[in-house]
């Protein structure tokens, strides 16, 4: 018997929409699971002003509640509720239909709270996190906590192919970051390493693939700027010769769940990162690349990468491998089918 699911999402461009729910969707019909995505036509995020955030409130609330009502929400077998419906609120939750399903990707209760996070909680029969920080603090809230990487579609995110790459001496030196505007502070921070590396190598780049141009004067023309959209970030991945993920060590940087280095990875490309959260699970699953903390580190880890090609390539096959093992959609799309069944009963 086929299980409906309505899996109520942040928006279109939403990283964990795309990446926990709407790369689902073909593989889940596969296993007898039919999700149908509501994702926000508000968006996730609230702007900051005041006068813009009361109306973003009211816009969501008013489209969310037409979502709430609608045929595929009523006649569904599971509620999916990614986040909350409006930030850091319990709002038009407890109108959706049982059982719930809580996914969460991010340390949501930094922003609303422990007692808005924890009544979101209590109202699903199941929570999902990507991590184990995450199912580690809901675990304290709930008594039935499951732990489901974020995963990544190896059959579109793959390694450049042969006949696209030079010889290891001849290839572009590309570092390569890849996130949000939000996320660019963590770039920031390492900023006066990457100077240091780039002195040491002319012919070495960095490319920042972003919704927003980065701010890095001490690099200068060094720095390439790739305005991301979904048509350019696979291609801007593959050919990068080092996947950098800078974080501090934060509540917020220990819940989030590794995507951009899952994508260097699967992509073949060789990492390093900072060994917060779960980077450090992620690194422990074999040799993809390697951990930075300090200026010297950072320094240290991308200049041996970049001395040794061989050795950097061999991490980037081991990361492919990694990824299609144990964070690809072909392997969690059963285990998150039979999590959802459960709780259908």
């Amino acid at each position: 018997m086929t299980v409906s699911v309505a899996a109520f999402t942040g928006g279109i461009h939403v990283p964990s929409a795309r990446f926990r729910v709407r790369q689902f969707v073909a593989p889940l019909r596969a296993e007898g699971v039919d999700v149908v995505e509501l994702p926000s036509r508000a968006g996730a995020y609230p702007p900051s002003t005041g006068r813009r955030l009361v109306t973003w409130a009211a816009w969501n609330l008013a489209a969310r509640l037409s979502d709430v009502a609608g045929r595929a929400a009523r006649r569904a077998d599971v509620t999916l509720l990614q986040r909350e419906f409006l930030s850091t609120k319990v709002t038009l939750e407890p109108m959706t239909r049982r059982p719930r399903v809580l996914d969460v990707d991010d340390a949501i209760w930094f922003w609303g709270g422990d007692a808005f996070a924890r009544r979101l909680a209590g109202l699903c029969e199941r929570v999902i996190c990507g991590n184990a920080f995450l199912a580690e603090q809901f675990a304290s809230w709930h008594g039935c906590v499951e732990v489901l990487p974020t995963a990544v579609d190896t059959d579109r995110f793959v390694p450049a192919g042969a006949c696209d790459r030079a010889p290891s001496d001849e290839r572009p030196q590309v570092l390569g970051w890849s996130g949000t505007r939000s996320t660019l502070p963590c770039l920031y921070a390492i900023e006066r390493p990457l100077a240091d590396v780039l002195r040491r190598y002319p012919r070495a780049i960095l490319r920042v693939v972003c919704d927003h141009p980065p701010e890095l004067p001490l690099l200068g023309e060094r720095v390439a700027f790739v305005r991301w959209s979904p048509e350019a970030e696979v291609r801007a991945i593959q050919d990068m010769t080092i996947g950098l993920m800078p974080l501090e060590d934060s509540v917020v940087t220990r819940g989030k769940c590794s995507l951009k280095m899952l994508l260097y990875m699967a992509c073949g490309v060789p990492v390093v990162v900072s060994p917060v959260g779960a980077n450090r699970d992620v690194l422990a699953c074999g040799d993809s690349g390697l951990a930075a903390t300090t200026p010297d580190d950072w320094v240290d880890a991308i200049d041996s990468l970049l001395r040794d090609p061989d050795s950097a390539d061999r991490c980037g096959a081991r990361g492919r491998a990694i990824v299609e093992e144990r964070f690809s959609v072909r392997a969690l799309a059963p285990r998150l089918a039979s999590l959802l069944r459960e709780v259908a009963g």
